[in-house]
């Protein structure tokens, strides 16, 4: 078999183009990633944003070649069938095709490493860019990394082909051969539950999503969701593009080509829905991240607008009584090392990190910050305890500050807050005054009082609340600019692979049709706007799918961000690039599958 696969690969590359260059890229950011992620060490939001980066490269890589091989299986329904007719079992179809994703992966693997150096230099050089890493960042090479190339190299191709393979092996060779029977139905049952009961998970984690109350929980739920519908509306797209290419294929017009147009969009719905699949998963991948991020923006802007009360933030102490001054919470921030005990069956974890607090005065605290706590009460922020973010009230945290140990009641637990912030907050008399950090002041002016007057003699820099909460949004927005632009890319940069793998794949099988339809009296000119109506209805289908799947995301999002933005800079960007690239694509491979003369190629067996 695996002769028969390498002759197959060899007779057949153009149709595993997309997919190797797939392999080799997810090779390479794979490598890179880890690579960085190995050296980072302590620069926990560059890790976090690779980490993303892992996942998406992963799950895009998988979609695309699974992809490939269930559009290039559909074409070698005739070859696989005689190659069970000529006394093949199931088992050794399967083999096959296996043979053939080792082949992918091992040649996406050999081009992968080395482009992987390269990647690595562009994700350190954008991380640093992006301030995540420090512009003297080296990743170190380490060897074992090359194991762990091949691993994922082959695994994400034999993990692409498994369920074409499997579809493959089932069809009865006589049905392939005729083309009717199961082996011409593009939705079969399984599909049609596969589609359905993602769906209903993709509701599911939506509604549990909007319910959760801490971003930590709702961010992952709403993505979870948003791809859940996405690969749902993925696996049920050949029986909606039709209805949906129906009605946009009405607006090509009743000239021969629109209506050449709309009979291949009505006959070729696998070459459609084949298309229109990546599109759908790019559209929802950076709506629905973008939406998510600017939804979170939005949120800790309000959260934060409505939390602080006060006229003036000052950057140091203020002392009660200054002149022009009706009250003040002056807070400094420290580092603290938080211990926490897990308890796992008759195991005992214990665990130290570091963590962010805030030392205050408890009675002018709450007057500076309105946000109500989950549960207990500042009031009895004194003495021996703290308040805690994502705690029990009642229970005790061990936290080490200022080279002392304390063991504090929590008196109060905070509650979730979108733009970070402290996770502990101590009384001041607790911390020593050399472990005391940066200050920050919040002011209420005397009524009557003149603010430039009064911000002269504070310690500066002063700034109104409105100006200092913009530059925390700012801070925020970097960070969510920065993930967005390292995911999103990378989304984009698949989807583009995928799209045009999938056009340059439905138009090699397409070269019969094209002669014959000009044998008939279409010329190329006719066949080429055809094509490019044809695709062009394809993308408006993908775009509003992906629409579709998007709103999981929106929507699981908007319970904790209490608010619900649509980037819809971001979707007219989509847009616009989803038909430049298609539309491209479309027309250059129309041109290239007419050149040659009609009657050369009528004949000929697809």
């Amino acid at each position: 078999m695996f002769t028969l696969s390498l002759a197959t690969f060899r007779e057949r590359w153009p149709l595993f183009i997309g997919a190797v260059i797939t392999v080799a890229l997810g090779v390479a950011i794979v490598q890179s990633s880890l690579l960085i992620v190995v050296s980072a060490g302590k620069y926990g939001e560059a890790i976090a944003i690779l980490g993303l980066s892992l996942g998406v490269s992963t799950f895009l890589a998988v979609f695309i070649v699974s992809s490939t091989f269930a559009f290039t299986i559909a074409q070698r329904r005739r070859d696989l069938a005689l190659l069970r007719l000529i006394g093949g079992s199931r088992g050794q179809v399967r083999r096959l095709l296996l043979c053939e994703a080792l082949l992918l992966g091992l040649v996406g693997t050999v081009l992968g490493v080395p482009a992987g150096l390269l990647v690595m230099t562009a994700q350190t050089a954008l991380l640093a860019s992006l301030d995540f890493l420090p512009d003297s960042f080296g990743a170190a090479w380490h060897g074992w990394i090359l194991y762990v190339g091949a691993g994922i190299g082959i695994g994400v191709a034999e993990a692409g082909v498994l369920a074409a393979s499997r579809r493959a092996s089932r069809v009865r060779p006589l049905e392939a051969l005729r083309e009717t029977g199961e082996a011409a139905k593009v939705m079969t049952v399984s599909r049609w539950l596969l589609g359905v009961l993602l769906l209903a998970i993709g509701v599911i984690l939506m509604s549990i999503g909007v319910a959760v109350d801490s971003p930590n929980g709702a961010i992952p739920l709403s993505i979870n969701a948003m791809l859940a519908v996405a690969l749902g509306l993925n696996a049920l797209s050949p029986a909606v593009v039709p209805h949906i290419g129906r009605i946009t294929g009405s607006f090509a017009g009743p000239t021969l080509p629109g209506r050449l147009a709309r009979a291949n969009l009505r006959d070729g719905v696998r070459r459609s829905a084949s298309t229109a699949e990546p599109l759908l998963i790019l559209v929802a991948l950076m709506i629905g991240l973008a939406g998510t991020f600017d939804s979170l923006s939005a949120g800790a802007h309000h959260q934060l607008t409505e939390d602080i009360r006060g006229d003036l933030v000052a950057s140091g102490p203020v002392a009660a009584g200054t002149p022009g001054v009706a009250d003040v919470s002056t807070e400094y921030t420290l580092e603290v090392k938080a211990t926490t005990v897990s308890h796992y069956g008759g195991d005992t974890d214990t665990d130290t990190d570091d963590a962010e607090a805030l030392a205050v005065d408890a009675d002018a605290y709450p007057r500076a910050h309105h946000l109500d706590l989950r549960s207990g009460s500042y009031a009895d922020l004194h003495g021996d305890a703290v308040v805690v973010a994502g705690g029990t009230l009642g229970s005790t945290a061990r936290i080490r500050v200022g080279g002392r140990d304390l063991a504090l009641r929590v008196v109060g637990v905070l509650p979730p807050k979108l733009n970070g912030g402290p996770e502990y907050i101590l009384p001041r008399t607790l911390v020593p005054p050399a472990a005391l950090g940066a200050a920050r002041s919040i002011i209420r002016l005397a009524p009557g009082a003149d603010a430039a007057s009064v911000a002269a003699r504070l310690p500066g820099p002063v700034s109104t609340v409105d100006d200092w909460i913009a530059r925390s949004d700012s801070a925020q927005d970097t960070l969510n600019t920065g993930t967005m632009k390292a995911i999103m890319g990378l989304a984009a940069l698949y989807a583009v692979i995928a799209l045009i793998n999938a056009i340059v794949i439905a138009a090699g099988e397409r070269r019969r049709e094209f002669a014959v339809a000009r044998l008939t009296g279409f010329s190329r000119g006719q066949i080429v706007t055809a094509a490019l109506l044809e695709s062009s209805a394809v993308t408006v289908t993908g775009l509003v799918l992906g629409w579709f799947a998007s709103l999981a995301a929106l929507i699981g999002i908007s319970g904790v961000a209490d608010t619900l933005v649509v980037p819809w800079a971001m979707f007219w960007w989509t847009v616009l690039g989803a038909f430049i690239v298609v539309g491209t694509t479309s027309v250059w491979t129309s041109l290239s599958m007419t050149r040659p003369s009609p009657i050369s190629l009528a004949g000929i067996r697809e």
